[in-house]
């Protein structure tokens, strides 16, 4: 069995640099937005910044990413945290003998560097993320890439919001949900999540008990 891990929100807090930088493309834009942006982490950023400007023009929402990656390139990835216990986390199923690898919906090479500065990139077996053009942004895709790329025989996915609950369960693919995150535990489990967790030490107790309890049965592969 393998374990797919969302990444904001599970094994990052990245709330400073998302929020930051959010609010430094709609300023560049001559937008500003009063309310609370918690929201916007996790989800695909391209439709959030939709719903928050009002539209649906391609060309709008494309200068809105360009503006905030302009920041999160050079200082919001660094405005992040690794959540207390992620490393012993995953140190444990990794001793259990359990394949790690990161599903997230951000582009791919700021995941990467997040993990390798942070020093989490050593516990991965390899690392998913969409593309700077939109590709794989949807959770549901990116997992099926994942399966496809892998074939994990038997994996289960831990995530802290809706959409990497209902990604999973488009693939057939048990999801543990993080309630330590930015998704609530009325959203996780009216997602489908199989079981909740409150801290990074419940995820790794959750996903053994999976191991030994959905094993042999729960799926993709052999």
């Amino acid at each position: 069995m393998a374990v797919l891990f969302d990444l904001d929100g599970t094994l990052t807090d990245p709330q400073p640099g998302i929020v930051g930088c959010v609010r430094h493309a709609l300023e560049g834009m001559g937008a500003s937005y009063d309310g609370d942006l918690d929201w916007c982490i996790g989800p695909p950023l391209g439709p959030s910044f939709g719903l928050i400007l009002g539209t649906d023009d391609p060309a709008t929402v494309a200068e809105a990413l360009r503006l905030y990656r302009e920041r999160f390139a050079a200082v919001g990835l660094y405005e992040n945290r690794v959540y207390d216990g992620v490393p012993e986390c995953l140190a444990r199923l990794r001793e259990a003998g359990l394949p790690l690898y990161v599903a997230t919906s951000k582009p791919l090479v700021f995941a990467r560097t997040i993990l390798d500065h942070f020093g989490l990139a050593p516990y991965f077996d390899g690392v998913y993320g969409s593309e700077l053009d939109g590709r794989l942004s949807l959770k549901g895709d990116l997992i099926a890439h994942l399966l496809e790329r892998e074939r994990p025989s038997a994996p289960i996915m831990a995530g802290d919001r809706e959409h990497d609950v209902i990604g999973a369960r488009q693939n057939g693919v048990p999801c543990i949900g993080a309630t330590y995150g930015y998704g609530s535990p009325e959203e996780l489990d009216e997602a489908g999540a199989v079981i909740l967790c409150d801290s990074p030490a419940a995820v790794a107790e959750a996903a053994l008990t999976l191991r030994d309890t959905l094993g042999l049965t729960c799926g993709y592969g052999p």
